[in-house]
């Protein structure tokens, strides 16, 4: 008995050890064909022959030899119906909650505040002034607002006015719900510049970008019901 525990221990370990070496073989294989790329994670998929992928912020797949590339593929479970490619990089792309530099940001706080979110936003982004309509529906949540002007002059412009305004809350809500631009002059310090630059070392590419209590980082407009489920389920 105790032999056969040894021989189970020794298979498993061998085995282990020998998906940790086809793991590193692909991401020399990668390194070695790509080495402008900075690969960040191999790991193995579902499908045999078939690794991921992590590099510049995004994940896609490959053959053992990088022969063969997948690129903006989703990997879908279709027994559970679910975007395996959506999970992982939600897993890979977190980010400690408050490793965020919430300093730079203003703050929307609604009813008890207890539940937290950051959300980067650019004034111009059409998608945030649909998610803003959303997140307006919720309550007993504090927003972390982190203004990321990304698309233009423009929206930087804007950006500046908001930060120096008496009262951001209100002039950033009446800009992005009521399409009211801000009155005042950026004229004043702000940390938009700092924002964008960790913004871009965090491969944030996109407004809008939310980050949850637990570190997981969604994109895109989602809806209030997708928000309540995934701030209850930060906690």
């Amino acid at each position: 008995m105790l032999t056969k525990l040894r021989n189970c221990l020794y298979m498993a370990l061998l085995v282990s050890s020998m998906a940790a070496a086809s793991e590193a073989t692909v991401k020399q294989a990668m390194q070695k064909k790509y080495p402008a790329i900075q690969v960040e994670s191999v790991a193995k998929t579902p499908l045999a022959g078939i690794y991921e992928v992590f590099a510049g912020g995004d994940v896609f797949y490959v053959d053992e030899n990088v022969n063969h590339m997948i690129v903006r593929g989703r990997l879908i479970d279709v027994a559970r119906g679910t975007d395996l490619t959506e999970e992982r990089l939600r897993a890979l792309t977190a980010v400690k909650f408050d490793r965020l530099p919430l300093d730079l940001a203003f703050r929307v706080v609604k009813g008890n505040g207890k539940r937290r979110l950051a959300y980067f936003t650019d004034p111009n982004c059409p998608y945030c002034k649909r998610l803003d309509r959303e997140l307006d529906k919720l309550t007993n949540v504090t927003i972390h607002v982190f203004l990321y002007p990304i698309l233009s002059q423009d929206s930087y412009e804007k950006a500046a006015a908001v930060w120096c305004s008496k009262d951001r809350v209100k002039v950033y809500g009446e800009m992005m719900l009521n399409g009211i631009p801000p009155k005042t002059a950026g004229a004043c310090d702000t940390p938009l510049e700092k924002i964008v630059a960790y913004g871009r070392q965090q491969g944030i590419r996109a407004t809008p970008t939310l980050f949850f209590a637990d570190g997981q980082r969604v994109m895109g407009a989602i809806s209030v019901t997708q928000l309540e489920k995934l701030l209850d389920g930060a906690r």
